[in-house]
Formats: C-alpha cells, sequence, structure tokens
C-alpha cells in the first residue's frame, strides 16, 4: 500500500518499503521506475490501500462501523444520507461529521469508494458484464461506472480484468 497525500508518501504492508521506493522514482521518472521493476523482477500489484483503509478506519468508530455495514447490503440500491442517518439511529450531520471526521471524506465519497471497491472486485474475479456489474453497484449507466473506475483506479476496466 502507497499512500501519497500533501507531499508525503508512506507505504504499508509486505514489501511496502519496495512499492514506497518505486513510487518515489516514479513521481520522477515513470521510466526509471519500470527499468527498475524489470531488474528487481517485481511484478505489478494492485494497490490494496482501496479496500483495507477506508475499512480498517471505519471500524474504529462505531457509528461509521455502522453506516459501512448498513451501506455494503445495500450497493445496489439507491442510497442517500438522510436515508442511511435514519437507519443506522442517527441524525444526518452526525453521519457527516462521523465520516469525516474518521475518513476524511463525505458519506457520498465513502459510498462511492464502496462502490468502486465491488466493481473492480467483480471484474477481477467474474466475467460479469458492465451493464450486470453496474446493476449490482448501484449505477445506473455502465459508461459513469467506468469513467468512475477509471478516476479511482487509474485504470480500465480492460486493465481491472487482466486483459
Amino acid at each position: 500500500m502507497v499512500i501519497a497525500s500533501d507531499g508525503i508518501t508512506t507505504a504499508g504492508a509486505a514489501f511496502g518499503h519496495v512499492d514506497l521506493a518505486l513510487a518515489v522514482v516514479r513521481s520522477s521518472s515513470p521510466a526509471v521506475a519500470d527499468l527498475v521493476t524489470r531488474y528487481l523482477v517485481v511484478d505489478e500489484r494492485p494497490s490494496q490501500s482501496l479496500y483495507a483503509i477506508p475499512s480498517a478506519l471505519a471500524q474504529s468508530d462505531p457509528t461509521v462501523s455502522a453506516f459501512e455495514r448498513w451501506v455494503r447490503e445495500r450497493l445496489s440500491e439507491p442510497i442517500s444520507n438522510p436515508q442511511a442517518a435514519k437507519a443506522i439511529g442517527v441524525s444526518e450531520r452526525t453521519l457527516q461529521r462521523a465520516v469525516q471526521r474518521t475518513l476524511g471524506i463525505a458519506p457520498i465519497r465513502f459510498i462511492q469508494d464502496l462502490r468502486i471497491e465491488r466493481a473492480s472486485h467483480l471484474l477481477r474475479t467474474t466475467e460479469q458484464s458492465m451493464e450486470t456489474i453496474s446493476g449490482k453497484v448501484g449505477s445506473k449507466h455502465p459508461t459513469t461506472l467506468r469513467v468512475l473506475l477509471r478516476e479511482r483506479t487509474g485504470k480500465t476496466t480492460a486493465a481491472l480484468r487482466g486483459v
């Protein structure tokens, strides 16, 4: 896992030091980073931060944890902040504050992150069409999901499938 924010780059997990070193090199020269990966025989590993960090952080706050569970059970449905807050027994403002304080993002962004996580997983592990996957993650249009996947992961749907 490599996380870059406000000019600081950190890494964690097994072999995080290799990922960190490559991220630092890549920020200056992607070509040199590619050369180093070939010499070190380091394969491209997908970032796990998209999955691990929000979920791990969510567990540190009971409101955010309840929100995450509730959202995951309804990813295919339209979800609103007022509806979610009511379902987990807090005010909408309390939900917004808890998610912002714990994750540093708005609740709607967290919902999108969970949808992207699920869509990425389905792309990697199934042969389902984008139309089917879109429906399973609550996206009305496959094209919108493709754009969001590209923005958030930096990869096309074909790359996420490993094609």
